[in-house]
């Protein structure tokens, strides 16, 4: 084999097409995947793990590629961040007023997509359909525009009352997802919800919440050849080299002959790809 690319590892760059295209930052480097489908490739963890947001080296990731310092002052890393029901920044409380007005102080969408089944979701507007590919989602509607992510997160809680919030990852890998009437799930779920959203309306003013009217789902196809029987997870943190023939690209996870790996959990660390 011959090493193509070495650096710190970042999440996987995709781009919609049929199928989605993919493409592996290391460093400086940005290897596209596609091509490799069906080939031997070999990934080597070097041992190193950088921040992904200081580059200062460090003994253990935290929140998939910080340092500590980081993980500990940076909004971006708060827990609200996965609760944006808790945002708090109109209390003055934000760790970083600028970052908060720049991320969370923006529209987003309320979605609802078919990954391993009917789940809903929320994401910055600018991040569709980004957010769909790397939760392996294969139909995705956008149900409801807000002003902002606390918006968003009150909005999911109250929607996940009646379908989940998760990805089962296992199944995602396992193959398609059922196909499912997007367009009628979504008119289903407004309507059960209907009085709530009326009240959230009244709390944040009526221009807040716009539910979505006449937008197609979006379908996404991936680059998989053949989708694996059982799921056998690979760890850089247990197996620094990670080898096999690919068979696939789906969501943030490399399927290999062997065994899957979520590049993702493991940004900031250094890794060697060959092939």
């Amino acid at each position: 084999m011959k090493a193509v690319a070495e650096g710190t590892l970042r999440k996987m760059k995709t781009r919609l097409e049929q199928p989605v295209s993919y493409k592996i930052p290391l460093g400086d480097n940005a290897v596209a995947l596609n091509p490799l489908i069906k080939k031997q490739i070999k990934l080597e963890y070097s041992g190193n793990i950088f921040c992904v947001h200081c580059g200062r080296k460090s003994n253990k990731s935290f929140n998939q590629g910080y340092c500590y310092p980081c993980f500990q002052k940076l909004a971006q890393c708060d827990s609200c961040i996965i609760h944006p029901e808790k945002c708090h920044f109109d209390q003055g409380t934000c760790r970083e007023p600028s970052w908060g007005e720049k991320y969370c102080m923006q529209d987003h969408i309320v979605y609802l997509a078919n990954s391993s089944g009917l789940k809903v979701g929320i994401t910055r507007a600018t991040q569709v359909p980004t957010r769909w590919i790397d939760q392996g989602a294969t139909q995705a509607l956008a149900i409801i525009r807000v002003r902002s992510r606390l918006q968003s997160g009150t909005l999911e809680v109250m929607f996940k009352q009646h379908v989940t919030d998760k990805t089962n990852w296992r199944d995602m890998l396992k193959g398609e997802a059922t196909p499912l009437d997007m367009i009628a799930e979504s008119k289903r779920l407004i309507k059960e919800c209907d009085a709530e959203i009326q009240e959230l309306a009244d709390r944040f003013g009526f221009f807040a919440i716009s539910v979505l009217n006449g937008i197609e789902p979006v379908e996404i196809s991936y680059p998989v050849e053949t989708y694996p029987e059982k799921i056998v997870s690979f760890s850089f943190d247990k197996e620094p080299v990670i080898e096999g023939k690919l068979m696939g690209v789906k969501g943030q996870y490399l399927i290999f002959d062997t065994g899957v790996i979520n590049l993702r959990r493991f940004s900031g660390y250094e890794i060697k790809l060959s092939h």
